[in-house]
């Protein structure tokens, strides 16, 4: 009969040590592999270690950021469920998501445009400096023109927007911006992606404050 293990941080461990053991060798740091290791644990698929891209400093900026009490932004109120409030609100950080607002929608039916991309302006307006991107290609977009414009200078652009559309030519616009960023190249990605990376890096933010 196979072993049940019911207590819920020894189910996490144990998740974590099947991860290693099964990833084996591979080129994160030490301060990235706790990230992509969430994901997959989040996931359960293993394409993630080879398709996320951390770039140099990303995790830094983000956790600098984090101690800082940012701004984070969402859009979808997917992964601002998903995040650990409790966890952000210890630094200060108050993370929100306009997606759904009422000023949103109208505006964005009068430009013709997604309310992802109002919704996202709406984010910088308000002094976001930590991006979660995990379900609109068109919000990602719109980050990278303001970015441009020189409107806003993110910490951090979590960029794992998922889909058929738009999806993987956006993450690959963020490749190139040389903005700090995650990203999972391809069509996979998610709300619960975002989620789970912007989770492993209070975690990590926790470490290091307690370090």
């Amino acid at each position: 009969m196979t072993e049940i293990i019911r207590d819920p941080q020894a189910i996490e461990a144990k998740s974590f040590e099947i991860i290693d053991a099964e990833v084996g060798a591979h080129s994160f740091s030490d301060i990235e592999w706790p990230v992509i290791r969430r994901i997959v644990h989040t996931s359960a698929d293993y394409d993630f270690v080879m398709n996320t891209l951390v770039s140099e400093g990303a995790i830094d900026s983000a956790l600098q950021a984090i101690r800082a009490g940012c701004g984070i932004y969402c859009d979808t109120n997917m992964v601002l469920a998903g995040v650990n409030k409790s966890r952000l609100a210890e630094f200060g950080c108050q993370i929100s998501c306009y997606v759904a607002d009422a000023d949103v929608a109208e505006q964005a039916k009068a430009e013709g445009v997604t309310r992802s991309i109002v919704a996202l302006r709406k984010g910088v307006a308000s002094g976001c400096r930590i991006f979660l991107i995990g379900n609109a290609p068109t919000a990602l977009y719109e980050l990278l023109d303001l970015h441009k414009n020189g409107q806003v200078d993110p910490a951090l652009v979590v960029g794992v927007p998922v889909g058929f559309v738009g999806a993987a030519e956006s993450k690959e616009e963020l490749v190139v911006s040389g903005l700090p960023q995650i990203t999972c190249r391809g069509r996979k990605g998610g709300s619960t992606i975002a989620a789970a990376i912007c989770n492993a890096l209070v975690l990590l933010a926790q470490d290091a404050s307690s370090g």
